[in-house]
């Protein structure tokens, strides 16, 4: 027979559990979506008045739970599958998240007709651009930065709304008759600036892919050059690697001088 005095007292449930009972009701609840970063470690000690042990191990459990994920230099996160691109055919990432049931969106930052910066004049060969900087969303997240520049002779008949509802690919080929067929793409790791992290809702400093293409016409002509930032943990590029000579490293690999 148990003791009237111990069927009167309550098992009290431990500070790491109750936080974590708390984060995944948050995260369940869509406040915290895929590829979104919790606040710090030492935040959300604050905000539950709770040793950073205490929140770390909260944030295991969820993490043993499949919820939460965590970088290097990044943070804590909620886990959901990366956004993958394949470089296999020239098409923009909109088309292939689209494809796989994710809603992709464009917002537009900065539209403007001016001088081309270096890096885009090598690619074009001239000197008056339009730079279009946007913001790509997946599901209603960022996942990319992308500032994309276009000879002024061919983007001189675009406006702000037609690049936000439109990919360059299809306006061109209706405003110039450009059609695109090839690109030549670098992919570099990177640090997150203070503006693109800003942006992307991630620490400044934390790891980004970089990606610079060059596109050409039919003709062989260099008609856009664009520059893309990824956050680390949300990106994934894909490859298929045909058959060629014997070698470990993989196809295109070379090393950054």
């Amino acid at each position: 027979m148990v003791p009237s005095a111990a069927r009167g007292r309550h098992v009290r449930t431990p500070r790491y559990q109750q936080i974590a009972d708390s984060l995944r009701t948050r995260i369940l609840a869509g406040e915290f979506t895929a590829g979104r970063l919790l606040p710090s470690e030492s935040g959300l000690g604050s905000r539950y008045d709770a040793s950073r042990v205490t929140i770390r191990r909260a944030l295991e459990q969820l993490r043993d739970e499949g919820l939460l994920a965590s970088r290097q230099g990044l943070g804590w996160y909620a886990s959901g599958d990366e956004v993958r691109q394949s470089l296999d055919e020239l098409e923009t990432l909109e088309h292939q998240l689209t494809s796989s049931g994710v809603e992709a969106a464009r917002r537009v930052l900065d539209f403007s007709f001016g001088v081309a910066p270096a890096p885009a004049r090598a690619a074009l060969g001239t000197d008056r651009v339009l730079a279009v900087r946007r913001l790509n969303l997946a599901d209603g997240e960022p996942f990319a930065r992308v500032t994309v520049w276009c000879p002024e002779t061919l983007g001189s008949a675009l406006s702000r709304d037609d690049v936000e509802a439109r990919p360059f690919y299809e306006l061109l080929a209706d405003t110039a008759g450009v059609h695109l067929a090839g690109a030549s793409q670098t992919i570099v790791a990177g640090a997150a600036s203070a503006d693109d992290a800003e942006l992307l809702g991630v620490p400044t400093g934390s790891p980004v892919l970089i990606c610079e293409r060059t596109t050409r016409s039919a003709d062989g002509s260099s008609v856009l050059f664009s520059e893309h930032v990824y956050p680390g943990h949300r990106m994934a590029f894909t490859v298929d690697l045909a058959p060629g000579a014997s070698s470990d490293a993989p196809a295109g690999l070379r090393l950054v001088e």
